[in-house]
């Protein structure tokens, strides 16, 4: 695996679910790599700019199993409101949040840290389904694209912020 770029795997376990999986590997330990996550505020900060991300939940907020985060987003210029409970907080290790509302039907982002010799790859894998089932398979080709958009920044500025040594 390299550092230089997302790796992005898509498939279709079925019924109506998709996933999308990406790994980076990073030059830090588990630890760093997962602190930096545990941070709510830094996902502002990994979103691309033209989605409007803000986080709508008072913060510095600890993350843990069960906490409620709240979100604002724009896409096509449409805004809309994201509510997501952490469902497992396993440090150093994985946690995921699940969306409680939002614009998919499920929606259940897994983040796992795993060590690489001296450095960590980072995977997430998102399994969800789109809304307007059976006729939302019309969508999908433009919603894989947007999620691919958004992995690939979220990758490339994670590999920019927690790039070792000063900055």
């Amino acid at each position: 695996m390299t550092s230089e770029a997302a790796i992005i795997r898509h498939s279709t376990p079925g019924q109506g679910t998709h996933a999308l999986e990406t790994s980076t590997e990073l030059p830090l330990s588990g630890q760093s790599v997962f602190d930096f996550f545990a941070n709510a505020e830094n996902l502002q900060r990994i979103t691309p700019p033209e989605l409007a991300f803000r986080i709508l939940t008072p913060t510095p907020s600890e993350i843990r199993e069960g906490v409620l985060i709240d979100y604002r987003l724009r896409l096509f210029g449409v805004p809309f409101g994201w509510r997501t409970r952490i469902t497992l907080w396993e440090p150093p290790f994985r946690f995921v949040d699940e969306q409680l509302r939002g614009p998919y039907r499920t929606w259940v982002h897994t983040h796992s840290f795993e060590a690489s010799g001296a450095s960590t790859v980072m995977t997430d894998r998102v399994e969800y389904s789109l809304r307007g089932q059976p006729v939302s398979h019309l969508v999908l080709p433009l919603v894989r694209h947007q999620l691919d958009r958004i992995f690939r920044y979220r990758s490339r500025v994670i590999r920019e912020i927690l790039r070792p040594g000063p900055q």
